[in-house]
């Protein structure tokens, strides 16, 4: 069981309402107890109302006498008055894990920390704290000192693990580049590398990032390890964010679910598209090197965001066999050829190489597949050289100043490269569909 000690969000977007859905969705059972209430939407907050002392104890007490927690997250503290009894109740009942996101101003300015609270804050939580979550902002108030750098943030974290908590986590989300998290542990710092992802500024990360991570800790992981997958988490939330309201985007804890239910759905549809080829004798289709169909995700950007078959699919007879079940990461080749693909036309996440033939191309041709092609022997030397370069630069080549991508992009090989035509479409069946055409009438014989 995880508790959530924070402020409610009318909107929606963070505090208590976003922890619980984030609790909820990584597999634990959410409590909450409420230390404010805000009036605020996506443009802002407008107010907030506090709630009393007596109560916030009513509250503490009906949890931890109740249930037992395995771990606590901290957000909207308010005051010192609120610290102080949240203090007490957490190492009466002692609570083994407690991330503490030091939440004082708001994205849009607005003061959600009493400045008087602040020094109540580091002596009487801080030396609870398993690790303290701060963004940039919050780190330079803690640490004080300006944080602009990776070398800052390592400073930063230093100072402010000197203030009591197990580990500082510094969320550097606020710095230019790419988002880059710092963890500084026992063990040294760990960075938790990211990138840019989503609709610009979105509201909760930080509280849904704690949320994941006392979530982690709670399932029995080591810290670092829960670090990494609240990461993991958090930047699936911010990459697939949500626009509930007229103002800032707002993070999607439910993205987790959706991108692990759209892996399954991937999986299942190159099962279901090579049911339908292994069904006819295509083995004259398939290159010496053997063959791979491939499937990305939704605006994957990794090759291990694409599925194929594990030891591709090869002829056998006059039909095909899979070598392995379907995995992602399976196929780097051709998930190069899908990502470079779909960084033209987003909704192109499939493809599939063939036997490169004067007779494949004919057929295709036939069949009203639109084709386009490239030459290695045009192939820039600084190209050549870099590992895994080749196909995303033919695929540019092959794409140069068309508006449509074509149904095939071949090649006629190169020195020890066999040539090849990759098949695209938008899914798995569209593409086998293609490939289908391409042997109706088979050769003679």
């Amino acid at each position: 069981m995880v508790l959530t000690i924070a402020g409610s969000d009318s909107g929606g977007g963070a505090g208590v309402q976003v922890d619980l859905e984030t609790i909820t969705v990584l597999g634990g059972h959410g409590a909450s107890v409420i230390t404010a209430l805000t009036a605020q939407n996506t443009q802002g907050v407008k107010g907030v109302e506090p709630v009393s002392l007596d109560f916030l104890e009513e509250q503490l007490e009906a949890i931890l006498e109740d249930m037992e927690v395995a771990a606590a997250k901290t957000g909207m503290l308010w005051d010192g008055g609120v610290i102080r009894k949240v203090a007490e109740k957490l190492r009466r009942y002692e609570v083994p894990h407690l991330v503490l996101d030091p939440v004082m101003v708001a994205k849009g300015g607005e003061r959600l920390l009493k400045e008087e609270a602040q020094e109540v804050l580091l002596k009487e939580l801080f030396p609870l704290a398993e690790v303290v979550t701060p963004n940039v902002p919050e780190a330079e108030a803690l640490a004080g000192l300006e944080v602009r750098s990776q070398e800052a943030m390592v400073e930063a974290a230093s100072r402010i693990k000197t203030l009591g908590p197990k580990a500082v986590l510094i969320k550097g989300g606020h710095l230019e580049g790419e988002p880059v998290d710092l963890l500084h542990d026992e063990e040294g710092p760990l960075w938790l590398r990211g990138e840019r992802l989503g609709p610009g500024e979105v509201h909760g990360t930080g509280c849904a990032f704690a949320a994941a991570l006392a979530t982690m800790l709670a399932r029995g992981l080591p810290l670092r390890e829960a670090a990494l997958r609240a990461k993991a988490f958090i930047s699936e939330g911010i990459r697939r964010a949500k626009r509930p309201g007229k103002g800032r985007a707002a993070v999607d804890p439910f993205a987790w679910v959706e991108g692990e239910a759209e892996r399954y759905r991937v999986i299942e549809a190159l099962r279901e598209a090579y049911g339908v080829l292994c069904q006819r004798e295509v083995g004259w289709l398939m290159p010496e090197v053997g063959s791979n169909l491939v499937y990305a995700l939704p605006g994957a950007r990794s090759q291990d965001e694409v599925a194929g078959f594990e030891g591709r699919i090869v002829r056998f007879r006059r039909g095909v066999a899979r070598v392995g079940d379907v995995a992602f990461g399976a196929s780097q080749h051709m998930a190069s050829v899908v990502l470079e693909v779909m960084a033209h036309e987003p909704s192109l996440r499939s493809a599939m190489n063939i036997r490169f033939s004067e007779e494949v191309l004919q057929r295709a041709q036939r069949v009203g597949l639109r084709m386009a092609s490239f030459s290695r022997q045009e192939e820039p030397e600084e190209v050549r050289e870099r590992e895994g370069a080749t196909l995303p630069w033919g695929v540019r080549e092959a794409l140069k100043g068309r508006t449509r991508v074509p149904d095939l992009i071949f090649d006629e090989g190169g020195w020890g490269k066999e040539p090849m035509v990759r098949v695209i479409g938008r899914d798995p069946a569209e593409v086998v569909e293609k490939v289908l055409k391409i042997h109706e009438g088979a050769r003679d014989g």
